[in-house]
């Protein structure tokens, strides 16, 4: 890749616009000491010396996208509660457009309290709504996605689902078909309940155990021959353009009907993998967007993943440390 000049594409970030629609959440991050065993009952006494609040779930693509410089609308339902008041100022602090979002009384905001010590989390606690949405809000839904389309001219949309009912089949469908036709590139992070919903979406990206449980593979060597087996699969029953599924710590491999190729991950001090989905599905999607290369594209978001994995927590990936690996990495291949 040594004819591309990394530089002037990091420059051009900022000259398109890009949808995000999903589940957002807002990340608690508890953080203190353990110095004891509770007397009532045998588990650890965290002494909570900070609280941080983050954006999660199709929030953190977004904020990825934002961090990048990329203009960026969010589209769910959040609830009228504090959680989502704070989950929203956080997206808007950040640059955030959340003008489509909807707020609903009869759902909650998904909030992923963790609790940390000494770099490591102790425990998890999740409030959230799982049921779909109801058929009002996802037309309100619909209309706000259409309007945005129509007035923004973005060049791409992405799902990032997380199966906590904002995405439903009626919505996958109907957006798919209208990004489709207002030549809108559409990529998707799929979950399991909807996996197969997706058809006809430009970018697909599941990591290898979303598509091996999906598809009922007893898949064991991760090879290029395996991962092409899968790609015809998943081709079978989606129609889909490109596959792009990450590969934890063995990077990730994309086929696209003319080319195929696992990019192998980097040597990195992981610390945390939380997030580096969000951030590959952002990374991946802006670089097809701008070059309509994919090859770029996988080996500019593999990188941005194993970044993103050196904090702890979710967080959001650093443009220039990005630009510079880019031009350690990438610029001799």
């Amino acid at each position: 890749m040594a004819s591309i000049d990394f530089k002037e594409l990091f420059k051009t970030f900022s000259t398109v616009k890009i949808g995000v629609i999903g589940d957002v959440m807002l990340d608690t991050y508890w953080w203190g000491s353990v110095e004891r065993i509770s007397p009532e009952a045998p588990v650890p006494v965290v002494t909570v010396d900070r609280k941080e609040y983050r954006i999660g779930g199709a929030g953190n693509v977004a904020l990825n996208l934002a961090s990048l410089g990329t203009p960026v609308s969010v589209f769910s339902v959040i609830g009228e509660d504090e959680d989502g008041q704070i989950l929203t100022a956080l997206l808007n602090e950040k640059k955030i457009d959340t003008e489509y979002m909807l707020k609903s009384g009869s759902r909650i905001t998904t909030n992923k309290m963790r609790v940390i010590s000494r770099n490591q989390q102790m425990m998890r606690l999740d409030s959230e709504t799982l049921q779909p949405l109801h058929p009002e809000q996802e037309e309100k839904l619909i209309r706000q996605v259409e309007r945005y389309i129509k007035e923004e001219s973005p060049a791409a949309i992405i799902f990032e689902d997380y199966n906590k009912g904002v995405l439903t089949e009626k919505i996958i469908r109907t957006l798919i078909d209208i990004c489709k036709s207002n030549s809108v590139i559409t990529a998707v992070d799929p979950k399991r309940k909807h996996f197969f919903e997706y058809r006809g979406v430009d970018i697909f990206k599941p990591n290898l155990k979303e598509a091996r449980e999906a598809l009922n593979l007893l898949v064991e060597d991760v090879n290029e021959n395996t991962l092409a087996l899968i790609h015809q699969k998943l081709k079978s029953e989606l129609n889909h353009r490109i596959s792009f599924i990450t590969l934890s710590e063995k990077g990730v491999f994309y086929e696209d009907g003319q080319e195929s190729h696992m990019v192998p991950s980097h040597i990195r001090n992981v610390a945390d993998v939380s997030g580096a989905g969000d951030t590959v599905i952002a990374v991946a999607t802006l670089v097809y967007a701008l070059t309509g290369n994919t090859r770029l594209m996988a080996e500019i978001a593999n990188l941005a993943g194993g970044l993103v994995c050196e904090a702890v927590g979710t967080v959001a990936i650093d443009k220039s440390r990005l630009l510079k690996e880019c031009q350690r990495v990438l610029i001799d291949k």
